[in-house]
């Protein structure tokens, strides 16, 4: 395939540091353009069956929103994504804490984590495929984390119509690393506005983890069978989300870990399909991660207008993390989230789009 990346500026932060916006841009109108600051999506350009090419994710037009509140829009997770219960776990005898920034838990990554921070531009290449390697070193402690963890993100269009993110990580010290992209999704369009409750998620997971009312796993995985969780045949996000299920209650909506069969994989499969009927865009998501954060925007509030001044509202979008089970750390029977001096943390996701 043919393409160009673009580089410009998206402002300064306060200390006078520059962000830049790279546009990857790729055939037939697909464009994706991150910002260095959290390393966010900040548009994602699809075209519909028509041809017609709109932003499907939610962020904002300028630096400024970023900066004043934290959304995640788009942004690149971590070092722990989805929760850590009291901000606490152990390595080796040595307990560590992280800041509990959503009650008494640690949510991606505490106050400061990877979403706030400025990432450098280590590539920018248009040869063979549009592509833009980012890079973050996470200094020894830094929010309670041990180790010097340091981070390449690659942003690339390999494909048609396809995004490729991925992530690598090394350490100096034993360590914990679980990132992931959080991007807000509305295939309709983000100016056209409007709930994601009609798109039709496929999402292949036998399995879930029920929460407690902090969003902590109360145990193991639990079958979605006979469950309005369950979306292997395919359904309308809407059709079950006000069934009167406990977990349902808890989160205001889906905000589950699905787990993937197989666990961590070699190369990314495929593990769920969302399709919007009017436009007909459909985004299939394939990672090799053991875990999907189902997240139905429960909590969009309208406090803060994004994109051409849209107030995004509940279930104005819907989130799909590839990532670890929540709480890991504190969980030896879940998939392991350590990671020691001379290994790789390794982690590649692709948002494939296309048309019905």
């Amino acid at each position: 395939m043919t393409g160009r990346l673009i580089r410009e500026s998206f402002g300064a932060l306060p200390d006078g540091r520059p962000v830049e916006r790279l546009r990857l841009v790729g055939e037939g109108g697909f464009e994706a353009a991150i910002i260095t600051y959290g390393a966010a999506v900040q548009a994602l350009h699809v075209p519909d069956r028509a041809g017609a090419v709109a932003d499907v994710v939610l962020g904002h037009d300028t630096l400024a929103p970023y900066l004043a509140h934290r959304r995640y829009f788009g942004a690149a997770i971590g070092r722990y994504a989805n929760r850590i219960a009291d901000g606490t776990f152990a390595l080796d005898g040595v307990t560590y804490r992280v800041p509990a920034n959503e009650g008494a838990n640690a949510l991606h990554g505490g106050f400061q984590g990877f979403d706030r921070r400025l990432w450098r531009v280590e590539a920018a290449e248009e040869d063979p495929v549009p592509r833009a390697g980012l890079s973050y070193v996470s200094p020894d402690g830094e929010e309670g984390f041990p180790g010097n963890l340091q981070v390449r993100l690659t942003y690339a269009l390999p494909a048609p119509g396809t995004l490729s993110i991925a992530f690598e990580a090394t350490t100096d010290r034993p360590t914990i690393a679980n990132l992931t992209h959080h991007g807000f999704f509305n295939l309709a369009g983000v100016a056209a506005g409007g709930s994601v409750l009609d798109h039709h998620l496929t999402l292949h997971a036998e399995q879930y983890l029920p929460v407690d009312t902090a969003s902590i796993p109360l145990d193991g995985p639990a079958p979605v069978d006979g469950t309005p969780f369950d979306f292997r045949a395919g359904a309308a996000i809407g059709a079950r989300i006000r069934d009167p299920h406990e977990q349902l209650s808890l989160g205001h909506g889906y905000d589950h870990n699905y787990c993937l069969p197989g666990g961590r994989a070699e190369a990314p499969r495929l593990a769920a399909r969302v399709e919007h009927p009017g436009s007909g865009r459909m985004m299939e998501l394939l990672t090799d991660q053991p875990g999907l954060q189902f997240y139905s925007g429960n909590f969009l509030d309208g406090a803060g207008a994004g994109k051409s001044g849209r107030l995004h509202r509940q279930s104005d979008a819907f989130c799909l993390e590839p990532q670890g089970w929540p709480d890991a750390p504190n969980r030896p029977d879940y998939p392991g989230v350590r990671l020691d001096p001379g290994e790789t943390y390794r982690h590649v996701s692709l948002y494939r789009f296309s048309t019905i």
